[in-house]
């Protein structure tokens, strides 16, 4: 799927007229000029017109070969977040259906958040459930994501390595998920090109130093192959299979492996007709050449989540190397490129039905999505769960009746029995692994045939299943068995770690748990009545110390802007009496010049013991500066330098310093710095602090000092201080 060019309106008007109908071609064509005239006069970071871009979306979605509706909805995915164009508008110049599809990609970008982090977890969550309403929705994101990556150089450094680290986390996993390796693997690779170079165009110079070599091994091999098959009457289609750069990369970083000890850098794959023709060339590829143990998996007999289905085998090839070859029917070729995309694509005109209840049963998953996200209030909180269920390493276990069932790594029973029935589940006693009892936390693995053992007296999930259990499916069920069956205990105990809470954050639950405030909160976690929200939080399907801090962040707010008030206050007056006591000698000394003003400058608060210079102002005399201060190193102001010295007897007068302090933000850390410096008896004439949601906190405070020595017993002390990172004097 990679390309380098751009396609043009025109080629993509020709390449859809070779599947769809001239009325279906109308319909994109139409959508094309709508989006033109929303996008007229707006240019990408590139420097192209804006059109370009929904040109290209279009294009990706015409190469998996899809529907009008969602081609169109290619060429419209940006209009309602980038123009004005409203939902309504698109809905009644086309259809619902395409109103939809283009609602599921527009960010949220109209709506304030705590943090970029939060609004971007909003934006996945709001395309999740979307995709679980129509999986096209996906697709176009898919698209869209694959064509902001291949123009990803445009953007700043910083800009690209979060793209392409979000690519990674997300995107190129779903499209794993939903088997489209021809987008998967595109998103890899440039994803790695933009996070490790150095890595990237290694690999690509050691791929390219043995190409000849790889070349010609495989030529003899497909030779080789097409003689055996020929002789067996089996048609068959034979090539090469590129390796791609970030599946070796993984291989290098997983298994500390050196790239000529990779495996499958030498592959081929064999397309043939039927399933029973898949199994025959198997067996001649074992009888040519000896296959290496436990490296063959059936794919076709045990397909994967993502409908892929193949048979993989590695052998000891023509020369002693080793050599991967995959085999499969030309549809199981096509569903392994294309995943679901392959059952959404139209040929003629119509949409491909394949085998429509085995897809939809390879869809449950994306159908709970609807159900994690009603019970998951915290987006950031739904999308990491996702990270789990959906992009996470799988393994693959057998019913007693020999079927399978796909868990992410790391699952236990529970997760089975959740995955087999709620009812299972919730009176689950115990489990049979392999015909052996094992304790429920057991960690499931490849190949194992589990039997849940249940009990109709069972009392139900125990609190201590949701740490054990893996999947969000299970944790989801354990949670609504307890909404269901506890709600008033859930109730009592909710409201009870909700005040718990709140008093660690140094408020009184009756300052912040008003009707006015509770009910600002329940609204925006989409409860319906503060019993519900406090149920939520008995049984852990929000978590106390975020309803607290919702609760509580008014009054904190309020509460910090009356200290920064006050503080800056007292710090005026003080700073003004010191000022007062201490204007009428610098104690410093203009080498040749008498009564001339001189003055210590603001911006670096030179104190006895650092070096300074002074600098001749337009009618305020000399202002002494540290001679590190860049307000005066600059060459327009070198020309208005002075030699200036400190007096030697400097110990009856005080100077104002500015100390910045860093470190993690706990209770206490304040009072703990002020007492310090007081201990040191230090005047302090000014603090200020803050701190960002990394818990790193930064103090500023302004002290009186006789000179760099008794400064440096002063940071020396703070230092010490459990929890501070750093102390820095300031120049403002």
């Amino acid at each position: 799927m990679a390309k380098s060019d751009i396609i043009t309106i025109e080629q993509l008007e020709i390449q859809a007229q070779g599947y769809l109908s001239a009325d279906d071609v109308k319909f994109i064509m139409w959508a094309y000029e709508y989006a033109e005239e929303a996008h007229k006069d707006q240019y990408r970071k590139s420097g192209e017109a804006y059109i370009i871009h929904p040109i290209q979306v279009a294009g990706i979605l015409v190469d998996l070969r899809m529907d009008p509706v969602t081609v169109a909805g290619g060429f419209l995915h940006d209009v309602v977040e980038d123009t004005d164009i409203t939902l309504e508008m698109i809905e009644e110049e086309f259809n619902t259906e395409v109103a939809m599809l283009v609602d599921g990609v527009t960010k949220l970008g109209k709506i304030k958040y705590k943090s970029k982090e939060a609004q971007q977890a909003e934006n996945h969550r709001k395309m999740f459930v979307a995709m679980a309403k129509d999986i096209r929705v996906i697709l176009i994101k898919l698209a869209d994501r694959l064509h902001n990556m291949r123009t990803l150089k445009f953007l700043p450094p910083e800009k690209q390595r979060l793209k392409a680290n979000e690519t990674l986390e997300i995107f190129a996993p779903l499209a794993h998920r939903l088997g489209i390796s021809a987008i998967k693997w595109e998103l890899e690779d440039i994803s790695l090109r933009y996070l490790n170079p150095q890595q990237y165009y290694r690999i690509v110079q050691l791929m390219k130093q043995k190409r000849d070599q790889r070349e010609s091994y495989i030529n003899e091999v497909i030779q080789e192959v097409t003689k055996q098959v020929e002789e067996v009457n089996i048609e068959a289609e034979i090539n090469g299979r590129p390796k791609h750069l970030y599946s070796i990369y993984q291989k290098m970083i997983k298994q500390n492996k050196q790239f000529n000890e990779i495996y499958d850098l030498l592959a081929v794959r064999i397309l043939v007709n039927s399933i029973k023709d898949c199994y025959a060339v198997l067996g001649i590829i074992h009888t040519c050449w000896k296959p290496m143990p436990g490296r063959f998996k059936d794919y076709i007999a045990m397909p994967k989540q993502n409908l892929y289905q193949s048979l993989h085998t590695t052998v000891i090839g023509p020369k002693g190397d080793p050599l991967e070859v995959q085999i499969r029917t030309k549809e199981m070729h096509e569903i392994a490129e294309y995943g679901i995309a392959a059952h959404w694509a139209y040929k003629e005109g119509k949409q491909v039905n394949r085998d429509k209840k085995s897809f939809e049963e390879k869809l449950t998953w994306f159908r709970e999505i609807l159900e994690w996200q009603n019970d998951t209030h915290d987006a950031e909180e739904f999308v990491e769960s996702l990270k789990v269920d959906l992009f996470s390493d799988m393994v693959y276990v057998f019913t007693p009746k020999g079927d399978v069932i796909e868990l992410p790594s790391g699952s236990i029973p529970l997760d089975f029995a959740y995955r087999i029935h709620t009812e299972i589940g919730n009176q689950t006693i115990g489990a049979k692994i392999n015909g052996k009892m094992e304790p429920l936390d057991y960690k499931l693995k490849n190949g194992d045939i589990i039997e849940v053992l249940t009990s109709k007296h069972s009392y139900g999930p125990s609190q201590d299943w949701l740490k054990i259990t893996q999947t969000s499916q299970a944790k989801n069920k354990i949670r609504q068995f307890f909404k269901k069956q506890r709600r008033e205990e859930n109730i009592s105990k909710g409201k009870d770690l909700v005040e718990k809470e709140i008093r660690a954050l140094d408020v009184e639950p009756k300052e912040a748990l008003t009707d006015e405030n509770l009910k600002r909160i329940y609204e925006r976690f989409n409860f319906t009545s503060e019993e519900d929200l406090y149920a939520a939080v008995g049984y852990q399907g929000i978590t106390a110390a975020l309803v607290a801090t919702r609760l509580t962040d008014k009054i904190r707010q309020s509460r910090l802007k009356e200290q920064d008030l006050a503080q800056t206050i007292e710090g005026a007056k003080n700073e003004y009496k010191e000022r007062k006591k201490y204007k009428k000698d610098s104690g410093v000394i203009v080498e040749g010049v008498d009564n001339l003003l001189v003055r210590l400058s603001k911006c670096c608060n030179p104190v006895p013991g650092d070096e300074i210079l002074g600098y001749i102002t337009k009618g305020r005399g000399v202002s002494v500066h540290r001679a590190d201060c860049p307000n005066v190193l600059t060459e327009e102001a070198k020309e208005r330098h002075l030699d200036v010295e400190w007096e030697e007897d400097q110990t009856q007068k005080q100077y104002h310093v500015d100390l910045e302090i860093s470190g993690y933000d706990r209770r206490g850390l304040l009072n703990e710095v002020l007492q310090a410096v007081n201990e040191m008896k230090t005047n302090i004439t000014h603090v200020n602090g803050r701190s960002d949601r990394n818990k790193m906190a930064v103090i500023q405070i302004t002290i009186l000092i006789h000179n760099t020595n008794h400064l440096r017993k002063i940071v020396e002390r703070i230092k010490q201080i459990k929890d501070v990172y750093a102390v820095t004097r300031t120049i403002q």
